[in-house]
């Protein structure tokens, strides 16, 4: 199915399969486009990344990149580029998203690079956490962003 993606999720070397397919059917459910950024941490047909998109995955627009550098130099809207990270300063209720914006998301056990975070600090954006956790699981992470931002669009008013 093609349309024009209302958001564009991007996953910086991820590693876990479950979260990519759980973060796959959740764009679909969302019109996103979901980028994955190699070197990922599983096989495109793994078992485990079809089990968690479901049926899914068909459904799927995606796009894979050799690089963060590739994804950058094809990357339209860098000025639209949010790096999420709980590194950064301005959580995401700080900000007013745009059709089209793009967000980019770490490995599980990393998080997104820290030069990568420092270069873009006026577009590092962080969930706010209340209790004594390092971070949200990344699934969990990628459906807030994009529950936050399709709400401040008043995406579906119905």
């Amino acid at each position: 199915m093609q349309y024009e993606p209302l958001f564009h999720v991007i996953l910086v070397e991820p590693e876990i399969p479950n979260n990519t397919g759980n973060i796959g059917r959740t764009c679909v459910g969302m019109q996103s486009k979901l980028h994955l950024v190699k070197p990922l941490g599983f096989e495109i047909n793994d078992k485990q990344l079809r089990r968690s998109g479901l049926d899914y995955w068909p459904h799927l627009e995606w796009q894979v990149h050799e690089s963060l550098k590739e994804w950058q130099e094809q990357s339209k809207t860098p000025s639209r580029t949010f790096y999420f990270s709980t590194k950064a300063k301005k959580t995401i209720y700080e900000l007013e998203f745009q059709r089209g914006d793009q967000f980019v998301f770490g490995k599980e056990t990393k998080g997104l690079p820290e030069d990568l975070i420092y270069s873009n600090l006026d577009q590092a954006v962080k969930i706010p956490m209340l209790g004594p956790i390092r971070s949200y699981n990344l699934a969990n992470s990628v459906a807030v962003a994009l529950f936050e931002a399709s709400r401040q669009l008043q995406v579906n008013k119905g």
